[in-house]
């Protein structure tokens, strides 16, 4: 019995040890996505309306108006995090891709979407 004594007392120091050491490293710190300001254009001249819709605002087609300059350029600017992204125009009512984009992806109602990577 005399032996488990010091080892009893051995684990004790261990645990105080690693305790002080815990005790002295700062956290981790989380990275942040920072989020990029995103700007979107469209010229469109004799539209009523248009709307920025896409994976970013679960293609609300009422979430995200553009406005319409005195030029007929549309324009709007969000912001994004990091990651890929699709999206369309929503110009009176018709769908309508970016035509200044050049990456697509084929969406499930035969047509396709702007692909936009934000980095």
């Amino acid at each position: 019995m005399a032996k488990k004594k010091p080892v009893k007392e051995k684990l004790a120091k261990e645990k105080k040890v690693v305790k002080r050491k815990l005790a002295k490293k700062k956290p981790v710190e989380e990275k942040k996505l920072v989020e990029k300001a995103v700007n979107f254009e469209l010229e469109a001249p004799d539209a009523k309306s248009v709307y920025l819709a896409g994976s970013f605002n679960n293609w609300d087609v009422v979430a995200t108006p553009m406005k319409k300059d005195e030029s007929g350029l549309w324009k709007t600017n969000i912001k994004l995090a990091p990651g890929t992204y699709e999206y369309l125009f929503y110009v009176d009512g018709n769908w309508q891709n970016d035509p200044k984009e050049t990456e697509f992806k084929e969406n499930p109602f035969g047509t396709r979407n702007n692909v936009l990577v934000v980095k």
